[in-house]
């Protein structure tokens, strides 16, 4: 249980400075229970805390953890240079409060992203030694076949990687699609190892991670949502996961 200033709580989720902030609690635009709050410096449990702000409701929450599903043509960068950023798509109080993408997609990759704002989180998803299952659908150029599955489940040699990089495991979904889920996240793996393979990608999705499925958020492309507990808990190490 712990108590902070109104104007801290509204800083804390990113919807300005200290002083910003308490001005729009003196102007009657934070209310708490439906009774508007005019003093920023009043001291509120902050544990299941629900204000509103601009007439929306916003739950307190000390970090956040979001799941997107990454549309074609935005960067994974908080400084983007050639298209816009994923954070585009979200509240801009997300940006204020430092979110920032959990590892990278190319632009061009679609599919599931972790975003947040919690370093040690972000530290522990995007670490190689976790182990933590990423699985990726991509539409090749050629047909796909028992032995460029074959190839993959092996290991293939890539450029500046002193070991070859095989797939945990890997199967044919359709004649031009494959399932591959990989453990380590290099740069542009999933492209590099198919063209080591002697194909290559021409359309990336990313469906899961751990036992997270991004079919089960139900998130049209461009959208997002806050992770649960529940959810939080499927970002685990564990190869079984289908």
């Amino acid at each position: 249980m712990s108590k902070l200033t109104l104007d801290r709580i509204l800083q804390s989720q990113g919807f300005g400075t200290r002083k910003w902030c308490s001005e729009l609690v003196a102007d009657g635009e934070v209310s708490i229970a439906g009774v508007p709050v005019t003093d920023s410096r009043v001291a509120i449990e902050t544990d299941g805390l629900v204000f509103t702000i601009f007439g929306d409701d916003w739950v307190y929450r000390e970090h956040v953890y979001i799941a997107l599903n990454k549309p074609a043509n935005f960067e994974c960068s908080r400084k983007a240079s050639h298209h816009p950023g994923v954070l585009t798509l979200l509240p801009e109080q997300f940006k204020r409060r430092d979110v920032q993408p959990v590892g990278r997609l190319d632009h061009d990759t679609t599919g599931l992203l972790l975003m947040s704002d919690d370093g040690p989180f972000i530290h522990q998803q995007s670490s190689p030694k976790r182990h933590i299952p990423k699985i990726y659908v991509a539409t090749t150029h050629d047909p796909v076949t028992p032995e460029l599955v074959a190839k993959l489940l092996a290991g293939v040699k890539l450029h500046d990687e002193p070991a070859p990089l095989a797939a945990v495991t890997c199967r044919i979904v359709d004649s031009h699609q494959i399932e591959i889920v990989l453990e380590q996240g290099k740069y542009h793996q999933v492209k590099r190892m198919l063209a080591a393979a002697d194909n290559h990608c021409v359309a990336l999705r990313r469906t899961q991670i751990g036992k997270l499925k991004l079919d089960e958020l139900e998130l049209a492309e461009g959208e997002w949502c806050f992770l649960s507990d529940a959810q939080l808990a499927l970002l685990v190490p564990d190869n079984n996961v289908a």
